[in-house]
This record gives structure tokens, sequence and C-alpha cells, in this order.
């Protein structure tokens, strides 16, 4: 697919219910099922078996049904941007890396890419609703009641109830630039949550402003949003960029929003359900413990505490939700996506880079294996220093395995054996100690500073080695090509692949799901 000319997609998460229903990726449930712990513990069984979105309609405590898993494949995220194909979002992400570090073109060809993405740029600019979807039904007053909510308790030891997949949408108090995070979100009372999100964070730091300037933070949450628009909010973009356009360039043409009922704030006009609310600095309350993508419980934090005093909503609206913890789960899912868009945008950064690959089993961003096109001594360290603040995703990244441009990154036994062939701790191993640090990881010496560690996995060269290497085993080209040519000869054609390198870190949940459809067929 040429991605400069994309069709636009849907923007409405009901079109994209019904697409995973038509192509038998969505199971409804229609017997009661329990918010507090029993829903999530069911979806944490589907989505580790590979299986489909679910539609829970029968929610105890609530007439609104609750969405969970649509996100719990590669291919349905994939899906939900318009793609059929995984393959295809590094083509977006070539798009992107344009927008995050451009340069002049060279020749026709880069022309007409710039040219194209100036149309796309044009065609992804925000359009506005006047009679919005998501105000079909309006609350206020004395009829707020998040108990109305099918909100979830994912885990025993979860302090509450919790909001996990509602954009929160803030506005810069003097840039007016708004800000869109999907953080967690906790239930206080029937009319207060309290908003989890880092001191790095755009909401954070308008928070910060709002209480300089002596005032109120406005702040809206959207829930039930189209993937395609949670997936905007998630990507690292520059800060002078809006989230509204990025969903446009996903989406294919620009995002629909309206007016908030009583907030100066915008919101995607489809969305299911939009709480409006606003934040006093400094009225805060204790947030947590849950469970989180690290597998353990977090901590208990001051978060600063939303009051909430509209509800808006669809008729008959649909509460899409998810949950952290160990993966696989739906973020972690998401998250080897977006490594997939990451790609382009990361060479563009650190152009020695040729590949790099977030296994999902290491939290999709605590170990990360890059390759590199070698051609000097020591350009594996550079290449490592330079991933680490090449983006902020990046940041709190505390492994690097560096590889030549030749390993498959997503093959685990190609990765093991550079590691066993190539390294010598006593030389290979690069570590930075007491950097600042993910506050949720519990293995570091102190909470919030820890160590980072970088591995040369290359081939060494110059000055790196004092002595000879024997050459590495291989065949040559055209003997593997014959026997290729042969293979049915031998009687070997039911073993399709004999040189397999199944990408294994982050995909056995897509193995699983591609065997199971062979054995049906």
């Amino acid at each position: 697919m040429n991605l400069l000319s994309k069709s636009p997609g849907s923007q409405d998460l009901r079109d994209f219910i019904a697409l995973l229903e038509s192509r038998n990726q969505l199971k409804r449930i229609t017997q009661p099922v329990n918010p507090d712990l029993e829903l999530a513990a069911i979806s944490n069984r589907v989505i580790g078996m590979g299986g489909p979105g679910l539609i829970f309609e029968n929610v105890i405590g609530s007439s609104i049904p609750v969405a969970i898993n649509l996100l719990g494949t590669i291919e349905r995220v994939a899906w939900s941007m318009g793609f059929e194909s995984q393959e295809q979002l590094e083509g977006l992400g070539k798009k992107l890396s344009l927008l995050q570090q451009p340069k002049p073109p060279k020749n026709l060809k880069q022309t007409l890419q710039f040219g194209g993405l100036l149309w796309d740029l044009l065609r992804a600019k925000p359009d506005h609703d006047l009679t919005p979807p998501c105000h079909q039904e309006t609350l206020k007053g004395d009829q707020i009641n998040l108990d109305a909510l099918p909100l979830i308790r994912p885990w025993p030891g979860d302090s509450g109830k919790i909001i996990t997949l509602g954009l929160v949408i803030t506005k810069d108090p003097e840039t007016k630039t708004p800000n869109i995070g999907v953080y967690r979100l906790q239930k206080q009372s029937r009319t207060s949550m309290t908003v989890h999100w880092l001191s790095v964070r755009g909401g954070a730091r308008h928070l910060r402003k709002a209480a300089a300037m002596g005032e109120k933070l406005e702040v809206a949450i959207a829930i039930g949003v189209h993937p395609l628009i949670l997936m905007a909010a998630a990507t690292p973009i520059p800060l002078e960029l809006s989230e509204w356009l990025f969903a446009g360039l996903y989406a294919g043409e620009g995002v629909r929003l309206t007016k908030c009922k009583t907030l100066d704030l915008e919101i995607p006009s489809q969305s299911e359900i939009v709480l409006e609310g606003t934040i006093t600095p400094g009225e805060t309350k204790p947030d947590g413990p849950f469970g989180d993508h690290m597998g353990f419980y977090g901590g208990v934090e001051d978060s600063p505490l939303i009051n909430f005093h509209c509800i808006t909503k669809r008729k008959n609206p649909i509460y899409l939700t998810t949950f952290s913890g160990r993966p696989p789960k739906e973020e972690a899912i998401l998250a080897i996506a977006l490594n997939r868009i990451y790609t382009p945008i990361l060479r563009r950064q650190v152009d020695e880079i040729v590949d790099f690959f977030l296994p999902m089993e290491a939290l999709s961003y605590k170990l990360a294996i890059i390759s590199i096109d070698k051609a000097y001594p020591g350009q594996a360290r550079k290449a490592a220093l330079a991933f680490w603040s090449a983006l902020p995703q990046f940041t709190y990244t505390k492994f690097i395995i560096v590889v030549d441009k030749t390993i498959n990154v997503r093959d685990p036994r190609q990765v093991v054996w550079a590691i066993s062939s190539l390294v010598d701790p006593q030389r290979d191993l690069l570590t930075i100690d007491n950097s600042p640090f993910d506050t949720l990881d519990f293995a570091s010496k102190y909470i919030g500073l820890g160590g980072r560690l970088a591995i040369d996995a290359t081939t060494k060269i110059g000055p790196e080695k004092n002595h000879d290497w024997g050459e590495s085993l291989d065949y040559p080209e055209e003997l593997l090509m014959r026997i290729d040519s042969r293979w049915k000869e031998f009687g070997l054609e039911e073993i399709n692949n004999p040189d397999p390198r199944p990408e294994l870190f982050g995909y056995v949940i897509e193995a699983l799901i591609k065997q199971k459809e062979v054995t049906k067929s």
C-alpha cells in the first residue's frame, strides 16, 4: 500500500467492533460477569491464548456493556489503523519520521514524498462536528455518579476501581496547546477520581503552569474512542505538534472534534462517554496500589484529584477498558505495534541503526535489541548511548543488546548466539550507574534511580580485538539456492522453511493464531 494515498479510515469505535465481528475476532458474553476481578481474570486467560476481543453485555451493577481485548493481537492493531498486515505499520513510521527530523529532499522521489506528506498534513487537520454523537445525553449536578459506569478492579490487591483507556485531555494555560495522554484514573467518590501521571507528562506540565497562574486545570476524559486515536496518543511526537494531527495522519483524514459542554477543551465527537471536570492545584488524594506492567503491585502516591461536574455520552454507550500486568496484555501488544512505527523514526535519529526490537516478554521497553551496520571500533557503544536518548520512550530501557546487521533481532536463537560467541564480559559491557529511572522498577537499588547495561554483541574489529578470530561457518549462496530448488525432489516439501527464523520474542500469540487457522483449514 502506498501510504501517501491511504484511504480514510473510520474513527468510530463501533465500526471497529463491527469489523472484528465480521472477521470472527469478537466474542459477546451474555452471562452475568462481575467487574470486580472476574471480568479481568476472564480477559487475562483469553489474551494469553491469543483469543478474540470480548464484549461483556451483562456486567453486574451497570447497564453499560464492556469491551476489552479488542487490541489483543498485532493483527487487530494493524486493522485498527486501516492496514491488513503489521508490516505496513513500518511504512507509516517512515512517513512520521519525516515530521520528526525533516531534511531537504535530494531527488525527485523524495520531493514527491514530501509533497505527498504536505497533502496528508492538510487532510489530517482536525474537523469539527456540530451534532456530535457524544452529546446525545448529558448528566449534571446530582446526576453525576461514577458508580453507574462499569469500572473494573483487575487484581485482588488493587485499592479501587479504575479507568485505563480514557483519553486524558488538557490544555497548556499559556499557549493553549492541547495534550492528549492515556493515564490510569482511580475512583475516589461518586464524582471524583485521581489521575496517575508522571511529572514529565504533558498533563503534569499543564497542572504546574495552572498552579503558577493561580488557576484550576480543566480536564476531559474521553472513553470509548477508536483505537487509532489511542495509538496517536501513545506515539512519541515533538512537543509542538498535536496528537490530533497525528491521529488524522493515522486515520487518513482529520479527527472529528467537538467542544465540551462545560470546558474550553475539544474531544473526539464519536467518543462513547466523556467526563468533564477540573483539578484544583494542590488538591490530592492517595492513589494505589495497583497491579502494573512490571508484574507487581505499585506503591501509593498522592495524585491530583479531578472533580467532575458533567458527563456526556452516546445513547447506549460502550465502555472500553483494559488492564496492566505481566505480558501478554493489550498494552504489550500495542507496544509491539508501536515498535514497528518507531523503527523508521529511530533510524532517522540514529542513522547507524538498521533494525531494533523491544521484546514483549521484557515488558516491551525494558530490553532493546538493536542491529547496526558496523563500520568502526566503538560504534556499538555509540549506538547504545544514542538509543537511550533518541526518544522519551527509551529513557527507561534498562538493557540494550547491540548486534550486527546480519542478526535477525526478532530471532532469540540468533541473538543468544551473538551474545554467547561474540561477547567478552571483561570488554563488551557498558554500565551506567545511578541514572534517573522508572519508579515502578523495584529491581533498582533505589526507587527512581537505577543502572543501565549495554552489551556489545557485534563482531569485533580493529583495536577491539588483539588476536585473530576464525572464519565464520557458512555455505555458498549458490549451493543453498540449488538445495532450495530441489527441496520438493528430496521429499521434504512438508518442511516449508528449511531455515526457520521464527520471531518468537513477542510474536508467540500471532504464531498460535496462525497455527489454529492452518489446523481449521
